[in-house]
């Protein structure tokens, strides 16, 4: 099997990971949304499992991307399915940190997150380094 080959399954199977990662933080979305559902431990479990999967799949990933950039550019046009399947990885990753998010903030305000895993609060104000600086500006 090719670099190109190995890199396009490889990037399938992590698809699917991810979307079954997908599906289990919507799970817990769902849990979270309604105040009267207690968050399972069984959602704790499968994260978990899915976590020490996933890790797997981003190592085999990283192997296959030094060879992939070792191809010349015309090798790599001739796969577009790679870089397809590039993109569709980089869509769910992006609505699984956006939904994660939303539950890290759930868990927050149900006072169900670890003090350790709270943002600091100048990290809640966007605007607190422009009012460092406006504070300091001669007037």
């Amino acid at each position: 099997m090719s670099t190109a080959e190995s890199l396009a399954q490889s990037l399938r199977e992590h698809l699917q990971l991810c979307q079954n990662t997908l599906t289990l933080v919507g799970r817990e979305h769902q849990a979270l949304r309604d105040p009267a559902t207690a968050v399972s431990t069984n959602l704790l479990g499968e994260k978990k499992d899915l976590l020490s999967r996933l890790t797997e799949s981003l190592n085999r990933l990283r192997q296959y991307r030094v060879e992939w950039t070792r191809l010349s550019p015309a090798e790599r046009t001739r796969h577009p399915d790679v870089t397809t399947l590039l993109r569709q990885n980089q869509d769910v990753i992006m609505r699984i940190v956006m939904l994660d998010r939303e539950n890290e903030q759930a868990l927050l305000r149900r006072g169900l997150l670890p003090p350790t895993h709270v943002p600091p609060s100048q990290q809640q104000r966007p605007l607190y380094v422009a009012n460092l600086y406006q504070d300091r500006l001669p007037k």
